[in-house]
């Protein structure tokens, strides 16, 4: 063929290309009807929006800028990918024609990803709870062009909505003084709400606020259920943490079998996937039936963290099957094929709640077959316990060991049919349509992870476990670590936001455990780096707290002190400085600590279930802390056996060569390895023995 027919082929297929590509496009566009500005984000949630007849815009500048020289009102509408009201309030509200004129006239309109925002969404949550008492998702508010709020809610009805925004509007056109002088008010609140100043009549840190603090939470404790008493329940694992150290520190049995029950009482309930592993959200009933279906990084990181800590203590075969079964959903649900692990799961799918997760006894029997009337007993499938109609979500109402026993099986025959009924049950469910994923890759949430694993790592020895750790790690650094900052998530081509305290001190907390596992040294490092940034870029004037964002551009400061779902940054942040002030014997770090507990301690004692990352450090600061260092040719190996044991309030650290470092220098012997049992860096006589430093340590 000569080279000129070749050209004419080429040009022939290159005009066919472009007329099929263009044909696309054209289909593509009558496809929607409307799209608005959010169609260049990559958010999932922003990208859900953008076909709304609602002019919505992502948070910026400049959409602030254009509200002020217009004089228009602000409607921030918060959300994220994987929230159910949210994509209810979009479907009846948001994508009706008349509701979209009626915003588009009368407001700027700015719709925001509460995860990839998590700065604008504390400012407005705070607004919301002043104004409301109580907050959600969605969050909407309208606000001045300034960005002070005038007005908060969470789900509105269609017809709901449309009174609120036409009445605010009438009120902002026809008294404007007055709107200002509300939104004025409510902004001075969210700014009062972030000031937090040391007290200066405060008697120091003592045993007895822990007491006072627990004589007050417990009465709200659920002694059947577990957890704290209410409607709804999140598992909270910061609360099962700080009350597991406290009860061993304390020996408080009433305390310990608390934990015991909330962790039993959550693994056999509805609110854990027993077909996949993993966890979901909450549950919307008192007895972790039945969940709301959202699964979040940021709560199965750390509770598979939990459960391998708990099993440290408690000794629970089913909290070890848990902790795997958890880090498989994890493998094979969440995970960034390049590294990372991805935000969230949608609850609905096919527009229904938990579609893709519950059964029907009908389903459950051509699955199982002869198999399934046993199943439905170990799974309470029977009349009466149907979440909706006919459809189940499976609860375990007891351990294998005690249903087999009852049933004369062989516990080990059992768990072997046990397991080949959830991988029947998951291949089917493969087979529907799965609900949506949000990919981006949030930092402090991977970071939770890291910290996860390294506990499992400590419990079980399993190398996977840490290798998943320290290759989530170097992601972090090659994706969302610019060479000078942190990023607070990745996703590819998608927006760089600069990183918050939590991305910071989360991260800060992941390294160290990492240290504590590998006694790699660039762990520490790489500690110190981060602690380093905090310290200079996020220091709250007036304080010894630190604020949420390096640069405030928000009608208010952010000084985030309470746990919620999540740790408290700043907590966690003099967590890190406790340990690194042990390892390298920083006396000032250690100092700083203890001033940051005392301002927080008046809310610990008032309402200690919010506050347990602070209730822990009071632990550290109230009981002796002990320093484990393991000097030697098999330090990192005699470490590991230290690790596997429950020590609440002792740092295990390991060096296999000659360190510098404090807790190792002058401690190394190369024909031997030593292990020291510290207090404030005074040790106590060397020993070789594992066993005999534990021993050390109950006399201590």
């Amino acid at each position: 063929m000569r080279i000129k027919d070749v050209n004419i082929q080429l040009l022939c297929l290159s005009m066919a290309v472009l007329f099929i590509s263009c044909k696309e496009n054209k289909t593509a566009e009558q496809a929607h009807k409307y799209t608005n500005a959010l169609i260049e984000e990559t958010s999932p949630y922003l990208l859900q929006h953008a076909h709304n007849p609602v002019n919505w815009r992502a948070w910026s500048k400049e959409a602030l800028e254009e509200a002020k020289a217009k004089d228009k009102l602000v409607l921030v509408s918060i959300g994220y990918s994987s929230c159910h009201w949210c994509h209810v309030m979009e479907k009846e509200t948001f994508e009706d024609e008349d509701i979209a004129a009626l915003m588009n006239e009368n407001f700027i309109n700015i719709k925001v990803d509460r995860e990839e925002r998590p700065d604008v969404d504390q400012v407005y949550m705070t607004a919301l709870q002043l104004i409301k008492g109580s907050g959600g998702w969605p969050l909407n508010v309208i606000t001045l062009p300034d960005g002070k709020p005038l007005y908060g809610g969470t789900y509105h009805t269609n017809a709901q909505w449309k009174k609120v925004i036409t009445e605010i509007s009438k009120m902002y056109r026809d008294d404007p003084a007055r709107a200002r002088e509300y939104a004025d008010r409510v902004a001075a609140g969210v700014q009062e709400v972030n000031l937090i100043l040391p007290d200066e009549n405060s008697a120091g840190l003592k045993r007895e606020l822990l007491e006072e603090s627990l004589t007050k939470w417990i009465p709200i404790w659920d002694k059947e259920w577990g957890g704290n008493q209410g409607r709804q329940k999140f598992a909270l694992p910061s609360n099962q943490s700080f009350l597991l150290d406290y009860g061993v520190l304390t020996g408080q049995q009433e305390v310990m079998d608390h934990v015991k029950n909330t962790l039993d009482k959550v693994m056999l309930g509805g609110i854990y996937d027993h077909v996949g592993g993993g966890f979901f959200r909450y549950s919307t009933d008192p007895y972790w039936k039945v969940p709301h279906f959202e699964k979040m990084l940021y709560d199965n990181a750390q509770l598979l963290g939990l459960y391998a800590k708990a099993y440290r203590q408690f000794k629970v075969p089913e909290y070890k099957e848990l902790v795997y079964q958890t880090y498989a959903f994890l493998e094979r649900e969440m995970k960034n094929p390049g590294g990372g692990y991805y935000s969230a799961i949608d609850a609905d799918s096919e527009g229904e709640e938990g579609k893709f997760y519950i059964w029907t006894a009908e389903e459950l029997r051509k699955v199982l077959g002869s198999d399934f009337d046993l199943f439905a007993e170990y799974y309470a499938i029977k009349p009466g316990t149907a979440w909706e109609e006919d459809n189940y979500v499976l609860n375990k109402p007891e351990f294998d060991f005690d249903f087999a026993a009852k049933h004369s099986q062989n516990i080990k025959e059992f768990k072997t049919l046990v397991q080949s009924w959830k991988e029947e049950l998951l291949t089917t469910r493969q087979q529907r349509i799965r609900p949506g994923l949000d990919d981006k890759v949030i930092t402090s949430w991977n970071a939770l992870l890291i910290e996860g694993l390294t506990e499992a790592y400590k419990s079980f020895g399993d190398e996977k476990f840490l290798e998943a750790a320290e290759a989530t790690f170097q992601f972090l650094i090659e994706k969302s670590y610019n060479g000078e900052y942190l990023t607070h998530s990745y996703k590819k081509n998608g927006r760089r936001i600069d990183g918050f305290l939590d991305d910071y001190t989360y991260l800060t907390a992941a390294v160290i455990s990492l240290y504590e596992v590998t006694a790699k040294i660039e762990y520490l490092e790489w500690a110190q780096k981060f602690n380093k940034i905090v310290n200079d870029e996020f220091r709250d004037s007036g304080s010894p707290l630190f604020r949420y964002k390096r640069n405030s551009d928000l009608i208010s400061k952010i000084v985030k002190i309470n746990d919620g779902v999540m740790p408290s940054p700043n907590a966690v942040l003099f967590r890190n400085r406790l340990k690194l002030g042990h390892i390298l014997y920083d006396t000032t770090a250690l100092r700083s600590v203890e001033k940051a507990v005392e301002v927080v301690m008046p809310a610990f004692v008032e309402d200690g279930s919010n506050y347990t990352e602070w209730g822990s450090l009071l632990l550290n600061n109230t009981f002796p802390y002990y320093e484990i260092a393991v000097v030697g040719s098999r330090a990192l190996s005699t470490a590991r056996k230290l690790q596997t044991k429950s020590l609440p309030n002792t740092l295990i650290v390991a060096s296999n060569n000659k360190s510098e470092l404090p807790l190792f220098k002058d401690r190394y012997f190369e024909d031997e390895t030593y292990i020291f049992v510290c207090q404030n860096n005074s040790c106590k006589l060397p020993t070789t023995s594992v066993e005999d430093a534990l021993e050390q340590l109950n006399h201590l």
